[in-house]
């Protein structure tokens, strides 16, 4: 075992974004510095030991800024709006996360305001200071851009403590159950699929309806149209009516013939319907990145990164800075799972760096292919499934596998290894 970090200072790490991405890069980075094996890294095959790696040891600081006061597992939100109970178990306050008590980790709950490359200076507003006056500095040595895209209710919470969340998804459940015309999910992208199908199978009592412009569901997703045309199968099957090539034009609230107070849904052809309430799944999602200095974004705000994960070469030290899941500029269909794994690519290749400096060794950085589409569809009690080696599948089978029997909660807790500190 080497003797070199042992006793050296800590290199400090600044992670912006307390999600999939950021809990991976933070966690994966502590296990290499404390010569174990990455969480997230390859598993050995069954039958056989993992091989013994002999790494110095190396102290790190992690600092996590997050709006939230917790991990939320987003991709839990179509069940979360239509189980309360589900809703509580989706948002875990990192103080209460057993892998991030860590004395060498820590979490900020605050808004990044700005990222001073070539000072590796940044400045974060903590969560509740009223004045930009109030916003704090910090230092670091590597630094890892992950807070994600910015999405619309009810695509996603608004809330930032989960008192308030609960509050919020509360407040919807209730509202979708109070009515006798039932739901309109506007979009038949996947959180609109999703939502709608969840939402009848939690609540079958209510009507639901699913509307999209186009005549495929997934319509601006690269995939193949069996895919979309299972999807449609899939959602017709679990109950929830669909109107495909219809456009929402606007709505208005009116009194139905009960004298009770509704919404009149509008649609471009001359159709109109009643609804209880009327959900908006159709809205573009924004890259969070106005912190980061425009010359590493793209035109829309994604940051552009090389397939190391670092920032353009252009850009001061940017072999130290890092951007990891949604926000970052690459290929594939935005997921969790690629989200993950791509926080374990910049905690190794941060780890490589930290040896390159103090050992003088070539450092061997993991390097991001691209990505095919492919995609993971849970519809009620089933799901889809697609990517170019496996064809598209369906079925209960699917849904287990893939979102095991919480919509994916314990397989990501599991993978980021939450639950406890790992020690071996």
């Amino acid at each position: 075992m080497g003797s070199l970090a042992a006793a050296a200072a800590p290199f400090r790490v600044l992670i912006a974004g307390g999600a999939y991405a950021g809990l991976s890069a933070a966690l994966n980075l502590q296990d290499l510095c404390r010569n174990l094996p990455p969480r997230c890294g390859p598993k050995p095959v069954e039958g056989e030991t993992q091989p013994q790696v002999n790494r110095p040891l190396f102290n790190a600081d992690i600092t996590i800024v997050d709006e939230r006061d917790g991990f939320y597992h987003l991709i839990g939100t179509p069940l979360g709006l239509a189980s309360d109970a589900y809703a509580s178990k989706c948002w875990v306050k990192y103080d209460e996360i057993p892998a991030l008590q860590s004395p060498n980790i820590r979490v900020l709950q605050g808004s990044m305001k700005s990222v001073d490359l070539a000072r590796k200076v940044a400045t974060y507003l903590p969560h509740g200071a009223a004045a930009s006056d109030a916003a704090s500095e910090l230092q670091y040595d590597y630094f890892v851009a992950a807070t994600g895209l910015r999405r619309v209710w009810p695509v996603v919470p608004q809330s930032l403590k989960r008192k308030q969340y609960l509050f919020e998804m509360g407040d919807y459940a209730r509202e979708t159950t109070a009515g006798k015309h039932g739901v309109v999910v506007v979009g038949g992208g996947a959180v609109g699929i999703e939502m709608a199908a969840e939402l009848k199978m939690v609540q079958p009592q209510i009507k639901v309806t699913l509307v999209h412009s186009r005549d495929k569901l997934l319509s601006s997703e690269s995939l193949p149209d069996e895919a979309k045309d299972c999807s449609l199968g899939l959602v017709k099957e679990a109950g929830v009516e669909v109107l495909m090539n219809h456009r929402l034009d606007k709505t208005e609230e009116v009194t139905d013939e009960q004298g009770q107070k509704s919404i009149k849904v509008h649609f471009t052809n001359g159709h109109s319907i009643l609804a209880d309430q009327v959900s908006m799944a159709v809205s573009r999602s924004v890259p969070t990145s106005g912190y980061l200095p425009a010359e590493v974004l793209d035109e829309e705000g994604y940051v552009k990164i090389k397939s190391s994960l670092a920032f353009p070469e252009s850009s001061p030290n940017a072999a130290d800075h890092f951007a990891a899941g949604d926000m970052a500029k690459w290929s594939g269909i935005k997921r969790c799972g690629g989200a993950m794994h791509m926080g374990y690519f910049a905690a190794n290749n941060i780890h490589q760096r930290v040896l390159q400096k103090a050992a003088g060794t070539e450092a061997k950085f993991l390097e991001l292919g691209e990505i095919p589409p492919m995609i993971g569809l849970a519809v009620g009690k089933k799901a889809m499934s697609y990517w170019p080696e496996g064809g598209v599948n369906s079925g209960e089978d699917v849904a287990k596998s893939f979102f095991g029997d919480d919509l994916g909660f314990t397989i990501c807790w599991t993978h980021l290894g939450l639950g406890a500190d790992k020690t071996a």
